[in-house]
């Protein structure tokens, strides 16, 4: 091993980020739903996919001991690396077990073990899921709520305080600002008590 590997006992953190030993690694060329994303099932029932999928590679992992090889550092400083645990590559086993995809433009090494999970529809590829890139953009534009109870949008706008109910024709699109003073609600009561009225379609 040269001096910037690790290995260590594998501590899950969500599906492509794990601590080996004291490191935390984001693994190569693979990206998992977020923890705090939901999919869709079949029949359009929402699905916690994010601590779903970190359940399965812990399930896998967790606990045991890994090598790392590192291969870059990422923006927040991670190592990030090839990681295995005896034979088993931890991201190639996450892709091809449809418990993340292959991150393809980071590396092309996953991208055969993707298309084979799609076929198969194995994993998460049997629920609508919205890429974790894309979850992660809309979510910072304030459209997805922080906290999974309270999804109802408090918006301001010319027409005045107007909140938005899950399944209504602009909640999509309408995004929270919170340093205008939009802010999220947990229940309708709530934001009547508040001052805000219901959205008319």
């Amino acid at each position: 091993m040269s001096h910037a590997d690790v290995s260590g006992v594998v501590r899950v953190i969500d599906a492509d980020t794990i601590d080996v030993g004291g490191t935390r690694v984001r693994l190569h060329a693979i990206d998992a739903p977020e923890q705090d994303q939901t999919c869709l099932t079949e029949h359009g029932l929402p699905f916690a996919c994010g601590i779903w999928a970190s359940a399965q590679v812990d399930a896998a992992f967790g606990g045991h001991i890994a090598t790392c090889a590192r291969i870059d550092t990422d923006k927040y400083g991670r190592m990030v690396a090839q990681c295995h645990v005896g034979d088993l590559d931890i991201g190639q086993e996450a892709v091809a077990q449809g418990w993340a995809f292959a991150y393809r433009r980071y590396g092309m090494d996953y991208d055969l073990d993707e298309k084979s999970a799609y076929v198969a529809d194995r994993g998460l590829h049997g629920f609508r899921v919205q890429s974790p890139a894309q979850f992660r953009v809309t979510r910072a534009k304030g459209r997805i709520p922080p906290d999974p109870a309270c999804r109802i949008k408090g918006n301001i706008s010319k027409n005045g305080h107007i909140y938005h109910m899950p399944g209504q024709e602009f909640y999509e699109r309408t995004g929270i600002n919170e340093t205008r003073g939009e802010r999220w609600f947990c229940s309708e009561a709530e934001a009547h008590a508040a001052g805000w009225r219901a959205a008319r379609r």
